[in-house]
């Protein structure tokens, strides 16, 4: 792939006519040259031309950024040095926001392109307006190979490289070995989203080796089952499983968005019961394309864009909707990913919900069964891609994996059934069920549709099994994960939730996101400023930035399970509350209604607790922090022995405490 729009030796650069290389440039770009972004280009080539003739080596324009959507203005390999070249031209100051922006790229290209991993990368933000600037001081090194962002203008960028190279040593960076290197990020959902939507391929923005998940076969696998049902005139469900922050969500929006053609046969819909989720990622992709629009000199309607986004996204509850005034109509599409479908609603949540919004008292179908019902309208063929993640019910009437399957075996004899090998482990709870099918025609067990391993965290994979071992109370085994997980994914513990703020904040790098996550049931952390009853906008606070209160970054409110689930932070603050308490007995649930806390005795409000935990503790890609309170004695609510077993018990697993 060739991943900038201008690549060159810089003696070479030199020797071009700055009209030549507009051209290149302008046959790159996606869409018509606007007159702003022609001016930036000339005046970048004018101030590098200025700067480079001291210099060999290699100059990239326009370096591609698939995961975050961007483009890096210029990339120069000097010596063993990358620069990373942000220029604000005609800037005279030096934004936090652009300070960020060049972090972002040093570290997406430290963290996820192979080549770039052992490179010394130098971040420079270049305000061409700008008359004053801080010294140089290159000796801000960190420890992770980038020095920290330089702020300079086009009069001192010379001697900016100059004293970087004067401090820098190792070999060159051979340009073609750092050309011809892998990129293999691991793309929040949102960022997966946009990319996705910008028709960049899952291969674009997603790992690909050996050892790791390889979303392209399950995405392969899928779509063989769409064409061979469309050529076939077969009705199909696929069951994918998948350990938390393994991709499923990608896989699901990857084959949305190859098919987002109206007119096309296999036009598809990507369904979520996470009302969050929904939310979020339709507001991300509509303000994309609103500043896609506009860095074209076109002008697009939020609204506009929010209603062609929601085309292809959608609620699944609302799209239930569409279709019960109607139960003859089949619906526009051939193909629907249903994200989550283990949250879809059981008999009782459905029928309750019909007979209360909708005025139908007599609704005999859970949603699973409705929804399969849907597709079973076409006269020809259909497919239903079901995307199953284990242990992840949390709220009352989530029908679990087990319900889709009963609707199968009640109502549905003849559609053929895909089936992840995984779907037979406890977590997902429906062995018994998939027994009940026992040898049925056009039932396949298909390896493919599994994905095992967690790509949200790009620096340990073994996250979601420790959390599981932790949850399950199996010590041994999580001390023995936690040996493998600590090097690269730092989890510590702590009983001050100030320390844990700060800790966050002095983690996290250049735009990277973090926030303080709690339990649903997490009722007294009040006096920590805690309130889970407080109004929260997910929206806000999962893509607004660092200079807006209602975002995560001021770590001011908290969001639940349910704002979080699907979704991702860099670093976590997770607070535990005692609703979920540790016990010699093993785990103790509680709620907490009016002025007590009262033990919860139905285990599947057990499992729904345990599984918030399980939600709140794979949140985070690159580290997070624990707080458990140290309760007060003189609060009958918050009595430290709600609280020290807890602490005790994550210090005896190994937890490095702060």
């Amino acid at each position: 792939m060739k991943r900038s729009y201008y690549s060159d030796s810089i003696s070479a650069f030199l020797n071009r006519n700055s009209d030549e290389i507009l051209g290149t440039l302008n046959r790159g770009a996606e869409s018509a040259l606007e007159p702003t972004q022609r001016d930036a280009w000339l005046e970048e080539m004018k101030v590098l031309r200025l700067t480079l003739r001291p210099f060999e080596g290699s100059i990239y324009l326009e370096y591609s950024i698939p995961r975050m959507g961007r483009r890096i203005d210029v990339v120069l390999l000097i010596g063993p040095v990358v620069f990373v070249l942000e220029f604000k031209v005609g800037k005279p100051t030096f934004a936090l926001d652009a300070l960020d922006q060049v972090l972002d790229y040093a570290l997406d290209l430290k963290y996820f392109h192979e080549p770039s991993h052992q490179c010394l990368i130098a971040p420079v933000l270049v305000a061409t307006g700008a008359t004053k600037c801080p010294p140089i001081d290159p000796g801000l090194m960190r420890k992770d190979g980038i020095i920290e962002p330089i702020k300079t203008n086009a009069q001192m960028l010379e001697g900016v490289i100059a004293t970087v190279l004067a401090r820098a040593d190792g070999p060159a960076v051979e340009r073609a070995e750092w050309e011809s290197g892998r990129y293999c990020p691991t793309p929040t959902i949102i960022e997966a989203a946009l990319a996705l939507y910008r028709r960049h391929s899952v291969e674009d923005i997603s790992r690909s080796g050996a050892d790791d998940v390889n979303l392209s076969r399950t995405s392969a696998s899928i779509s063989s089952i769409i064409e061979f049902s469309r050529a076939s005139d077969r009705k199909s469900i696929c069951f994918v499983t998948g350990v938390p922050g393994a991709g499923k969500t990608l896989v699901g929006l990857n084959l949305a968005t190859k098919h987002m053609d109206k007119s096309s046969e296999l036009y598809s819909v990507f369904l979520s019961g996470n009302g969050p989720l929904v939310r979020i990622l339709n507001e991300a992709l509509a303000r994309d394309a609103i500043r896609l629009a506009k860095e074209r000199g076109q002008r697009l309607r939020k609204g506009q864009a929010k209603s062609e986004v929601k085309a292809f996204i959608q609620n699944v509850h609302h799209y239930r909707d569409e279709y019960v005034d109607d139960l003859n109509r089949p619906p526009a599409d051939h193909v629907v990913i249903f994200d989550e479908a283990q949250r879809a609603w059981n008999l009782e949540q459905t029928a309750s919900f019909m007979r209360r919004k909708k005025g139908r008292p007599n609704f005999n179908q859970s949603e699973p069964e409705f929804l399969i019902s849907c597709l079973d309208r076409h006269a020809d063929w259909a497919v239903i891609v079901c995307l199953v993640g284990g242990g992840q019910e949390i709220n009352t009437g989530e029908a679990g994996i087990t319900e889709w399957v009963q609707s199968l075996i009640r109502s549905f004899p003849a559609w053929d059934v895909y089936i992840s090998p995984h779907l037979t482990d406890s977590e997902y709870g429906a062995d018994e069920c998939l027994r009940a099918l026992g040898s049925r025609p056009g039932v396949s067990y298909k390896a493919e549709l599994h994905l095992g391993v967690s790509m949200r965290s790009f620096r340990a994979e073994n996250v979601s099994l420790l959390v599981k071992q932790l949850l399950d109370l199996d010590i041994e085994d999580a001390r023995r994960t936690l040996e493998v997980v600590k090097p690269k994914y730092p989890v510590v513990i702590t009983r001050d939730l100030a320390a844990a703020k700060s800790w966050v904040k002095q983690h996290a790098q250049g735009s990277e996101r973090f926030g303080i996550v709690v339990s649903s049931q997490a009722e007294r952390l009040k006096p920590h400023a805690i309130n889970i009853r407080a109004p929260l906008d997910p929206v806000h606070w999962f893509l607004e930035g660092k200079d807006d209160v209602r975002s995560s970054y001021f770590l001011e409110d908290a969001a639940t399970e349910f704002d979080v689930q699907g979704l991702e932070l860099d670093w976590t603050c997770v607070a535990w509350d005692a609703d979920l308490r540790y016990s010699k007995d093993g785990w103790k649930h509680w709620s907490f209604r009016g002025k007590r806390w009262n033990r919860i005795m139905k285990e599947e409000r057990r499992s729904y607790l345990k599984n918030a935990y399980r939600v709140l503790l794979t949140r985070a890609r690159q580290g997070m922090v624990i707080v458990v309170p140290h309760g007060d004695s003189t609060d009958k609510t918050r009595c430290p022995e709600f609280y020290d077993l807890t602490f005790q018990y994550l210090r005896e697993v190994g937890f490095a405490t702060i």
